[in-house]
């Protein structure tokens, strides 16, 4: 037993320093990636081609900052992303007779009482994550069809909530900075804070570092997994809803990819799978990278099926390297 607690401890010595690299190491391949894009195309560097990237890219920051919470916790990733983003964005369009306010709330709650679900048979009932998970896509989608027929839903653009929701994603703020954009910024800040500064956070990196001794410390470990399964949760309604209201429709689809390229992203940023290190400034780093990755295959004219192929691969160099490294001073990633 003692043997173990010192080897605990031992994975909790990560040095505040190596960390500052691993996330500066993100933004140094971004900055390669940006100077390729120069030399490559001479549409990439301009402010209409960045702006498109930043687009495309925000809404998998939104998703990517709740996964990084579960992954910090050791829990890897929440494979029912997609789905739960079909759910808010149904729900939200559903609801448009109460609203447009009540509407996002509804949509918001949506999400989040999956969440809540998830956290607590993973948290509670220490159900494996991935297995429970994937086994919340098929029973969402399956719902979610049985429910509205197999059919899309559109919003009524005749009635004040329903224009509200289909401008909602195309709101700019400031003259220049879209929504979606801006609420990414402020989560960033708000859950970096929340991550690094609060009792909640340390409880999330004890868990996820050093789990048996957290318990033994008297961390509430089960909450502090549900806790975190419903702030991934919220955020990834939040996408759903926005994302719903860019395609101007509800469909089955919405959110597909989200799940993989989250945690992508995550581990691009330097959360390890270990649980317990990174940070969320290197997730938006990670996030950046996907977006200007895919604009360049685009350039380069990749077709989708060979872009695939190319984040499948990133993926997997990432996760053996942190692998790697991980092993190299003691701490296992897997």
């Amino acid at each position: 037993m003692k043997k173990a607690h010192s080897s605990d401890l031992r994975r909790l010595r990560v040095s505040a320093l190596t960390q500052w690299l691993n996330m500066l190491g993100i933004y140094a391949l971004l900055l390669a990636l940006f100077l390729a894009g120069m030399c490559i195309s001479p549409k990439f560097a301009t402010p209409e081609n960045l702006l498109n990237v930043l687009r495309n890219v925000t809404l998998l920051g939104i998703v990517a900052l709740g996964v990084a919470f579960i992954t910090y916790s050791r829990h890897y990733v929440d494979l029912s992303i997609p789905s739960m983003m079909a759910l808010s964005g149904f729900v939200a369009i559903t609801a448009l007779p109460l609203g447009f306010v009540p509407s996002l709330l509804c949509g918001l709650l949506a999400g989040i009482v999956v969440g809540a679900i998830n956290g607590y048979m993973i948290g509670y009932w220490r159900v494996n994550p991935i297995i429970w998970t994937l086994a919340m896509v098929f029973m969402l989608d399956g719902i979610l069809r049985w429910a509205y027929g197999g059919n899309q839903i559109y919003p009524d653009n005749g009635t004040p909530a329903g224009a509200a929701f289909l401008q909602l994603s195309q709101i700019v703020v400031f003259k220049f900075l879209p929504l979606p954009t801006l609420l990414l910024l402020v989560l960033v800040v708000v859950m970096h804070w929340l991550m690094k500064h609060t009792r909640f956070g340390a409880q999330v990196q004890l868990t996820g570092s050093a789990n048996e001794v957290a318990r033994l410390s008297g961390v509430p470990v089960a909450r502090v997994v549900w806790l975190t399964f419903i702030l991934s949760a919220f955020t990834t309604a939040l996408a759903g809803i926005l994302l719903t209201s860019m395609n101007k429709q509800g469909t089955f689809e919405t959110g597909q990819g989200y799940d993989f390229n989250s945690v992508t992203a995550v581990v691009l940023g330097g959360i390890s799978l270990a649980g317990g290190r990174g940070k969320l400034l290197g997730v938006l780093g990670g996030v950046l990278v996907i977006g200007v990755l895919l604009n360049l295959m685009t350039l380069l004219g990749l077709g989708s099926f060979l872009q695939l192929v190319v984040k499948g691969l990133v993926f997997i160099v990432v996760v053996g390297l942190t692998s790697w490294f991980g092993r190299r001073s003691g701490r296992s990633n897997v």
